[in-house]
């Protein structure tokens, strides 16, 4: 697996480019949440929102690398309407890769077994799990939960490709500032804490 070492590493850089995207972030912090949910919802696909079981929200994931990588995200839980908890995501990559970016994200649950799945202990999505871009600035290839698609336009009339649930999740993402080139391979990995 990785090093001590490596991880560190990679935890690091991810926090120093959480902290470079807090400074340039366009979002009040106030209700940063609510705000995510929106620009989601603005997208396209507020609908799922509401049929779904439930879904975990992160306004800002930091993702930063240079050969090695990582990115982070702190967000929250909700089932059936409420916050029932918080959770953390972790990635570490190697590969080809330079820059940094920040993405916002949402991983939504089809059903309850879904939703405890995600919340049974730590969760990882594998390689080959993919998101739904909802810019043409976002990466497809996102090592994320979902179906892979391509959309076009920015956060506000973004076109979407999507093509369901995959194994209960679907996961979004929306590309908020940064640059990134990258070739990796990773996955994402998930803690949850109840509220």
């Amino acid at each position: 697996m990785y090093s001590k070492g490596f991880i560190m590493r990679t935890i690091v850089l991810a926090a120093v480019c959480a902290l470079l995207l807090s400074f340039t972030s366009s979002m009040a912090m106030a209700d940063e949440y609510s705000d995510t949910k929106k620009m989601f919802e603005d997208a396209g696909i507020g609908n799922l929102f509401k049929s779904a079981y439930g879904y975990a929200l992160f306004p800002t994931i930091a993702k930063a690398g240079f050969v090695v990588g990582g990115a982070y995200g702190d967000g929250r839980v909700y089932a059936e309407g409420e916050y029932v908890g918080t959770t953390t995501m972790t990635q570490a990559t190697i590969g080809f890769q330079l820059g940094g970016t920040g993405f916002s994200q949402v991983v939504f649950f089809q059903d309850k077994r879904a939703f405890m799945e995600f919340i049974g202990g730590n969760f990882e999505f594998g390689a080959e799990a993919q998101a739904t871009a909802l810019t043409a600035s976002a990466s497809a290839s996102a090592n994320t939960g979902g179906s892979s698609s391509t959309a076009s336009g920015g956060k506000n009339n973004a076109a979407i490709g999507w093509n369901g649930y995959n194994g209960g999740m679907a996961t979004f993402t929306i590309t908020k500032g940064g640059l990134m080139y990258e070739a990796s391979v990773g996955g994402q990995k998930f803690s949850f804490t109840s509220r």
